[in-house]
């Protein structure tokens, strides 16, 4: 066989492929200890999760747990977005009351209420493009990015065919007012670390 011709079956062959496929062949591999795995758009991104990053995920999450019981608010739990092979392990998520896993023991996107995503250097383009896009389309209601690079928060609440209607920032060290999203509080960023 000839280099292209191996490339045309490999092609051939990927044609095939699902996200439990995918996530699957990743279960097999020796991911290193700390790094998170997704699926955005049919690519594999790897990251290392740093302080910084955990920092903020802990607040957020932290002060989630003033309203919500553990088990509705999620991190680094693998939920399936609209798209192609989208399979996401957003950094925080917080679940409709009542929402359960479905047959296969996954979350529905349907079900998600709210999620943050905090800002790496190498993945950003995806919490502010295609993963913005699929939690539109999925009518996540509040979709927040903390960036500690720009030290600075966006949230986004309205979606509406496959895009938000509000796009609000606000600078680390100001309160997110989410009072009148479906989430019903208030966020403090003033512990925000920045990178």
């Amino acid at each position: 066989m000839t280099v292209l011709e191996d490339r045309i079956e490999m092609a051939d062959e990927s044609k095939g492929l699902t996200l439990d496929t995918l996530f699957e062949q990743l279960e097999r591999m020796p991911v290193p200890e700390g790094y998170k795995v997704e699926i955005v758009e049919g690519a594999i991104f790897m990251s290392p999760q740093r302080d910084t990053h955990w920092e903020i995920i802990l607040d957020i999450v932290e002060q989630l747990r003033t309203k919500y019981p553990r088990k509705r608010v999620k991190s680094d739990v693998r939920v399936d977005y609209p798209g192609h092979l989208n399979g996401f392990a957003s950094d925080v998520t917080v679940m409709a009351e009542g929402a359960s896993k479905v047959d296969t023991g996954y979350w529905r996107c349907q079900d998600v209420q709210f999620v943050a995503e905090v800002i790496s250097r190498g993945t950003a383009p995806n919490d502010y493009g295609p993963k913005k896009t699929a939690y539109a389309l999925a009518e996540v209601p509040v979709y927040l990015i903390a960036d500690p690079y720009q030290g600075r928060c966006r949230l986004y609440t309205q979606p509406k065919d496959g895009e938000y209607i509000s796009d609000l920032s606000v600078a680390f060290g100001a309160d997110i007012d989410m009072t009148n999203t479906p989430l019903g509080l208030t966020l403090r960023t003033d512990e925000f670390p920045r990178d």
